[in-house]
């Protein structure tokens, strides 16, 4: 049997891990603030700066780790890793829910960070399932499982909300464990042993691999500006929950539908207007410009946002919002050999792990000096305008990429045509 027709099933399943993956993090983003508060008993401000921590641990293992896991499913197959993966997830949300001091939450975080959660597996698995010429539509669905889980997610974890804010933890820490049963006797493994390669800690260095993408003709450009993007836009799930707290005096139960709004405009966004907008704005190269014109807007509309219902009204500049991250995806990979595609993707992962480890902190601390009570100038909004501040960044490093890009007689970007030496 092929791998593309025994994976229909598996891909089935893939997305179901996903989406489960997805929500269960959603899930627990409207009660976090309230869970830390209880635990160290500080306001509001200073709870900000803990959440910034936390989410500072998980994406720091994350980034040493994930390319590790990445390797270790070359070597031993991708479902040994991938329930790992899901096992480990579950224990971190039972960890943080039974959480009796502040520390046990970072060593949920620190347990879910050093699995690398479970897309570093799961794509390689989607790889191995789907033949060459649809692995961009498969992909494609692997996006729309994460957008789902942030949809159904933070709705999820506002009702559990009124039952404390622990039940929330408990509620993802089932549904993570029950697909790991699940997918222990319904997933098949996907990558042949004679198509493994041993594992060499050499090769799973991310460092390493960013190094070795950067060789490549305008990359060091393109990906210095996805990383700034990606570090402006981590404001959004680090200080949504604490800025509407402290600015509008929302309710648990309030950020969640909040969340779920936005999950929708991005699920829609990513979706279906990105295969109608990018052709219709003329390529990737105006996508992705508009796409930061548009989250510029965003940013300072949600800094200056007087009453919450603008939140909503300012989330809408999301549809165009969502073209940029996918725009300069693809005008890397058009600069990329056929043979280093993965290896691109790697180090792509690599920057947005270490944009997670920089950026909430960076954001926390921000909200934490200008909402703290005795702050010279009282200005809760001052992270989106230091996200405004690096999209204005990633957009001078884009533009300098597309300058040094080259370019065919028509003057669409030149594809790469030369192979790297295996």
């Amino acid at each position: 049997m092929s791998l593309p027709r025994a994976g229909r099933g598996a891909l089935a399943f893939i997305f179901i891990t996903l989406l489960v993956d997805a929500t269960g993090f959603g899930i627990i983003l409207p009660v976090l603030p309230r869970l830390i508060m209880e635990l160290t008993g500080v306001g509001i401000d200073r709870a900000a700066a803990y959440g910034g921590g936390l989410a500072f641990v998980y994406a720091l293992m994350q980034f040493f780790c994930a390319p590790v896991l990445g390797n270790l499913s070359d070597a031993y197959g991708r479902r040994p890793v991938l329930l790992f993966a899901l096992a480990a997830l579950g224990c971190d949300y039972f960890v943080m829910g039974l959480a009796p001091t502040i520390g046990w939450l970072f060593l949920g975080r620190l347990i879910a960070g050093s699995a690398g959660a479970a897309y570093t597996p799961a794509y390689a698995y989607v790889a191995d399932i789907s033949e060459p010429a649809k692995r961009a539509q498969s992909f494609g669905l692997l996006g729309a499982a994460f957008g789902m889980g942030f949809i159904a997610g933070p709705a999820i974890g506002a009702l559990l909300g009124d039952f404390g804010s622990r039940a929330p933890f408990y509620v993802a820490g089932v549904i993570a464990l029950l697909n790991t049963a699940f997918g222990y006797f319904a997933l098949p493994e996907s990558l042949p042993r004679e198509r493994r390669r041993p594992f060499h800690w050499a090769r799973a260095n991310p460092l390493g691999t960013l190094a070795q993408v950067a060789r490549y003709p305008s990359l060091s450009w393109l990906l210095g500006a996805v990383f700034l993007w990606q570090l402006g836009h981590q404001v959004l799930p680090s200080v949504w929950s604490f800025y509407t707290i402290s600015k509008f005096g929302w309710s648990v139960r309030q950020i969640g539908y909040s969340l779920t709004w936005v999950g929708i405009v991005m699920a829609i966004a990513q979706g279906v207007l990105t295969r109608v907008l990018i052709p219709w704005l003329g390529g990737e190269r105006r996508a992705a410009l508009a796409g930061m014109a548009a989250a510029l807007v965003a940013y300072v509309g949600y800094a200056l946002a007087t009453q919450g219902w603008m939140m909503y009204a300012v989330s809408l500049a999301t549809f165009i919002f969502a073209l940029s991250y996918p725009s300069m995806n693809a005008i890397a990979s058009r600069q990329t050999p056929a043979n280093a595609q993965g290896e691109l993707q790697g180090a792509i992962a690599c920057l947005y792990s270490l944009s997670a480890i920089l950026g909430p902190p960076l954001m926390t601390q921000v909200f934490r000096y200008f909402s703290a009570p005795a702050a010279r100038v009282h200005f809760p909004g001052a992270p989106f305008i230091a996200a405004a501040l690096l999209t204005l960044a990633s957009a001078a490093l884009l533009l300098q990429a597309l300058h040094r890009t080259p370019r065919t007689a028509t003057g669409e970007l030149a594809p790469a045509t030369a192979k790297v030496p295996e």
